[in-house]
């Protein structure tokens, strides 16, 4: 079994760094993993569900530590590149953020410069 993709979802809270997507050999998907800021630093969460005691259940979760090992492995590394090129989210839902588009950026400068010099 290998991981063909990792897709992270960055957010911007104290202890849920991002979520989490992760495809299988190209034909099986696991959403909702977590990237957690632990005591002793971060760590991968797998998906759960809230019993009504309060607990927590893994809905999914790897049942050798080699697959467990793999996958954190995977997961924090995309993480660590993700946030590398991309600002942590504040208002955006679902943890993504827009790319800037730099034409759009450059027209709103000459849109502000247009304005200044018909204010002069």
């Amino acid at each position: 079994m290998q991981i063909t993709e990792v897709r992270v979802y960055p957010r911007n809270e104290e202890k849920l760094k991002a979520f989490v997507t992760v495809t299988f050999d190209d034909s099986f998907v696991v959403r909702n993993l977590k990237v957690i800021q632990g005591q002793n630093g971060l760590f991968v969460a797998m998906p759960s569900r809230k019993m009504a005691d309060g607990s927590h259940k893994d809905i999914a979760h790897p049942i050798k530590n080699e697959v467990r090992r793999m996958i954190e492995e995977k997961v924090l590394a995309a993480y660590q590149e993700k946030i590398k090129e991309t600002p942590l989210p504040t208002e955006f839902g679902g943890g993504e953020v827009p790319a800037k588009e730099p034409a759009k950026e450059k027209e709103k400068e000459k849109e502000k410069e247009e304005e200044e010099k018909e204010k002069k």
